[in-house]
């Protein structure tokens, strides 16, 4: 593996233009929040950290060093897709884009096209479709298993462009499978807790089983990755990258697992409350009825 100071050296000139397309993503969610400050409309802070947090993880993974080492080390391409797949898209949704978008753009002109196009997919069937939680299942299987046990990612990195390709589409799936997870936003779907539950469950499993291929093969598996440079030992190196998704792509996941069941319980609490309440009305309701019965007889 390349030594960690190559891994965090600003190189602009071998940067990714998916770096330009963070900062964009960045001014136009800033310029969103400031527009809502400014009318004195409530907009959290923390919603507008994690967005923007976000945005500085994509610029720094694809315009510093670890960019250009990804395509030389499998250790540094796998941190760059885990980085995109599970740790970004939770905070980018954790900043309710979807939502500051409805709230911030103009109904009129360009503004309503905007917003005509939002409305339009919430009742999208694609989008509805795109977010079931067996979607992310196959995600999770495309972008490990397949991707690198096919050596499909051979391919793509000697591809022109193929990397900075590579990276749009893992954070676009990325974003697609988190949403479900995460968002607190309308959506065109919004899946139970228990299929939550098992999505994130089979997820983790598939993380844990890809690491300990990488982990436990003794042989280079990646064309692209399999010569030796100088201290650079493929088999090493890819070892290396088995240990991070193990860890590195798992610890995100336990996250939101948390999250779930926090969620899920809080949900229970909540129902059971609910009703707890409706039963007590309804016994109030037959002892006033009983009462009242009581009285008319007394009368009598």
């Amino acid at each position: 593996m390349p030594p960690i100071d190559q891994w965090v050296t600003f190189e602009p000139l071998t940067g990714s233009p998916v770096a330009i397309a963070a900062l964009l993503l960045a001014a136009l969610y800033l310029r969103g929040a400031i527009w809502m400050w400014r009318r004195g409309r409530r907009w959290a802070i923390a919603r507008t950290a994690s967005f923007l947090i976000g945005c500085v993880l994509i610029f720094a993974i694809t315009m510093f060093g670890v960019n250009r080492l990804a395509t030389e080390s499998i250790t540094a391409l796998v941190f760059q897709q885990i980085t995109l797949l599970t740790v970004v898209p939770p905070l980018l949704i954790a900043g309710s884009p979807g939502l500051l978008l409805l709230r911030s753009t103009p109904h009129t002109g360009l503004g309503r096209l905007v917003l005509r196009a939002a409305h339009g997919g919430l009742r999208s069937r694609f989008w509805s479709a795109a977010l079931h939680p067996v979607v992310a299942i196959v995600i999770a299987i495309l972008l490990y298993p397949v991707l690198y046990l096919t050596d499909a990612i051979s391919v793509i990195m000697r591809i022109p462009f193929g990397h900075d390709v590579l990276l749009v589409v893992i954070l676009i799936l990325g974003i697609v499978s988190a949403t479900p997870l995460w968002s607190s936003d309308p959506l065109p779907r919004q899946p139970s807790f228990a299929a939550r539950f098992i999505d994130i469950a089979v997820e983790i499993q598939i993380h844990a089983i890809f690491g300990l291929i990488l982990l436990r093969t003794a042989t280079p598996l990646f064309s692209a990755y399999a010569t030796p440079t100088g201290s650079h030992d493929p088999v090493i190196d890819q070892a290396i990258a088995g240990t991070l998704v193990w860890t590195y792509a798992e610890l995100p996941m336990f996250v939101v697992l948390i999250v779930c069941l926090s969620r899920w319980r809080a949900r229970d609490v909540r129902t059971s409350r609910q009703r707890q309440k409706a039963e007590d009305a309804e016994l109030d309701s037959y002892n006033e009825y009983l009462a009242s019965l009581s009285r008319r007889r007394n009368e009598s």
